[in-house]
């Protein structure tokens, strides 16, 4: 079997036929409400669409899902379905004991095994496509039992937890300034650094810390919403997420004032001269652009030709895809409506950034010394960051919260206390409404990152034993770095 997407975009480039135009192909997908990214399956000789897995993509199309998810989706049945043909079957005809043999390949066998992490993604989606095959009656039945408690035998051994971990002040300072910024571990700077828009670099690790959100909802940020724009007064800026954010939840983004500055640092400096270079490329595709001309930032939209029609947008409504093609008529010609550029002039994807903060740990690594702070063993993700803005802001809520009562039990009473009486203040609440989490049980998990345990371990244990050599908060505190995969 093999697998497709649907790419309405590309129409116009590469269909060539006598029987129907690539505009009434794209017409009749808008008509139809097919969405970029739907999968497609080919029978993998005739490449004719495989009725039954070709019906699922349409379901997962009207699900409204996004263009990432759906891929996703899609490539998780096509891996599914071509270990299956080693086995003689497919994901129409499998039975349990061979799905059952995908889901230990997959997480033991294969050359780079995948987490149970993973794997819970992978395995809801194969129930979701079995789901749907048995409400149409394509199968008469699922072809995994359903155990007690509606476990079945594709689900994770393990409940899977939040991988929380959070960087402390140094941590996130030498990640920013010498990962990404190329200064060297003194704070002088690195005269053999031959990195590429450090100041845009640094500008988005100060926007996600500052704000929180996650790399979709910051990388995607527009010059108007983050107020660097003509006419805006300077300082913090507060604008909506929406089509950006998780679920298309909206609620309100707030970036702090050294953040802003952050961002207009590297539009000062570094934005003119990407866009300057980019200018003419961005010319010779205007066609493909959604070209802006009036921009409302009071109203929150933009007007401007896109397909060679007027349109005009609401900014918060404005998913990814349409950002990363939407500019302006700037200085030096064409330039993206969007804060952060790369060479092309046009918003970094995903492996851009990916590629900057991995080379920013090859950087950390390479120049680590004795007065480097700790690196984990595994690199440090963009979502660290929004790990670390929950922690601070909600251990400093707490504490604001306790103000000066030194008795650590009188404090636990009061959050009792606070958190019947006070919900609409609750620290926990303002933090789960801040990270536009769906539920508070998801801001639940950083609870057991805010306790000082080592200090509750000092005082249970004082005297007991070791010696003046190794405390038993030490020993905890390297016990419980070890299992955090180094965090204290």
């Amino acid at each position: 079997m093999d697998l497709a997407f649907v790419q309405s975009g590309r129409l116009e480039r590469f269909l060539d036929s006598d029987v129907i135009s690539a505009a009434e192909v794209a017409a009749l997908l808008k008509r139809r409400g097919v969405l970029d990214g739907m999968p497609v399956f080919l029978d993998e000789e005739t490449q004719m669409p495989v009725p039954a897995l070709c019906e699922y993509g349409r379901y997962l199309s009207t699900s409204l899902l996004d263009e990432g998810t759906l891929k996703d989706y899609g490539r998780a049945v096509f891996r599914t379905d071509n270990y299956l043909v080693k086995l003689e079957s497919d994901v129409l005809s499998a039975s349990e004991s061979e799905l059952v043999a995908y889901r230990n390949y997959r997480t033991q066998r294969q050359k780079k095994p995948i987490g149970w992490n993973a794997w819970s993604k992978e395995s809801f989606v194969l129930d979701d496509l079995y789901g749907f095959l048995v409400d149409r009656k394509i199968l008469s039945h699922r072809p995994v039992r359903v155990a007690a408690r509606g476990r079945n035998p594709l689900a994770p051994r393990l409940r899977v937890g939040m991988h929380i971990r959070h960087l402390t002040f140094e941590q996130y300072r030498h990640f920013r300034d010498v990962g990404l910024g190329g200064q060297l571990p003194n704070a002088q700077v690195d005269q053999t650094f031959r990195g590429w828009a450090p100041l845009r670099n640094r500008a988005g690790s100060d926007i996600a810390l500052g704000s929180g959100t996650r790399w979709g909802e910051w990388s995607t940020v527009l010059l108007p919403e983050i107020g660097l724009w003509p006419g805006i007064p300077g300082g913090a800026a507060e604008y909506t997420v929406q089509a950006c954010a998780k679920y298309g939840k909206a609620r309100p983004v707030y970036v702090p004032e050294d953040a802003v500055a952050s961002a207009d640092l590297f539009c000062l400096l570094e934005r003119p001269d990407i866009v300057r270079r980019a200018a003419r490329t961005l010319e010779r595709k205007a066609r493909d652009l959604f070209v802006v001309g009036e921009v409302d930032v009071a109203g929150g939209w933009v007007r401007g030709v896109l397909d060679g029609v007027v349109r005009e947008f609401q900014m918060s409504a404005m998913p990814a895809k349409l950002r990363r093609i939407t500019v302006y008529e700037g200085e030096f010609g064409l330039e993206a409506l969007s804060l952060f550029v790369c060479r092309g002039g046009l918003m970094p994807g995903a492996d851009a950034w990916k590629g900057y903060r991995h080379r920013a740990w090859a950087r950390m690594n390479a120049l680590a010394d004795e007065t480097t702070p700790h690196l984990p063993a595994r690199r440090w993700r963009w979502h660290d960051l929004r790990h670390t803005y929950a922690l601070r802001l909600l251990t400093y809520l707490e504490n604001l919260m306790d103000g000066e009562e030194p008795d650590l039990h009188a404090r636990r009473r009061r959050h009792r206390s606070y958190l019947s009486g006070h919900i609409r203040h609750n620290p926990l609440l303002i933090v789960s409404r801040r990270l536009g989490h769906s539920s508070p049980e998801t801001t639940y998990e950083y609870l057991q990152y805010t306790d000082d345990l080592i200090n509750e371990f000092e005082a249970a244990f004082n005297g007991w034993v070791g010696d003046d050599k190794a405390t038993y908060a030490e020993i905890a505190s390297r016990a419980l770095s070890e299992m955090n995969g180094g965090r204290r």
